[in-house]
């Protein structure tokens, strides 16, 4: 199975991810993860993207194609595998598209998480995010046992300035027009699984589930 995995900020794409990463036995890719990866590392990739990040700007197409291409390589996408973060404009998809002829294969679907954007303020707003460890904790989904204090680690829980309201808004306004022509592209091909992203996590995958049953 080979699924590209859309949705604005707050959809549901980290969850739904892991639930299709264990059902189907096949990897996530994510773009964001392997950036943060090859910077880490200091592979080549890593340094050119580390260059475009610390001057506020996007990694450029090319690197990360170069990334994606390279993971596509890897022994464990032979059996499928979950893009989640890419990709993010028409020019990326068709760059794509051509790395999976190239390899004779073939993209299963394109399932993309519909949310209401007040549901997306409210899921997000109430993120709280640990500064020592990261983990992240929601105060109505998923509180601390003490307010402010992280259980694991025991450091203070703070509200990332992308996680405030107004933020919120203005991201997904940004996410819509970047994301529909990606939409359109994939809705041209007949590949566009729209499914309806709110619920809880189990209902949500069973909904993704019956969009990625085969119509033939």
């Amino acid at each position: 199975m080979r699924i590209v995995l859309l949705g604005g900020p707050g959809a549901g794409k980290g969850t739904q991810a892991k639930l299709l990463q264990d059902h189907f036995k096949i990897p996530q890719i994510s773009t964001g993860e392997m950036l943060r990866q090859a910077v880490q590392n200091g592979a080549v990739l890593g340094k050119q993207a580390k260059e475009f990040m610390d001057r506020g700007e996007l990694v450029p197409d090319s690197v990360i194609l170069d990334l994606v291409d390279g993971r596509l390589s890897a022994n464990d996408s032979g059996r499928g595998f979950l893009l989640d973060g890419f990709p993010r404009t028409v020019a990326q998809a068709e760059a794509f598209e051509t790395m999976l002829a190239d390899r004779n294969l073939v993209l299963d679907g394109a399932v993309s998480l519909r949310v209401p954007t007040a549901t997306l303020v409210a899921r997000l707003s109430g993120r709280r995010t640990c500064r020592r460890c990261g983990t992240m904790y929601h105060v109505r989904f998923n509180p601390s046992k003490k307010d402010g204090v992280c259980d694991r680690c025991g450091g203070d829980l703070y509200q990332r300035d992308d996680d405030r309201e107004e933020t919120i808004k203005a991201r997904m306004e940004v996410y819509e027009r970047q994301s529909a022509p990606v939409h359109d592209h994939f809705r041209a091909q007949g590949l566009l699984r729209e499914v309806d992203g709110t619920g809880s996590a189990e209902e949500v995958f069973r909904k993704v589930l019956r969009q990625l049953q085969p119509t033939h």
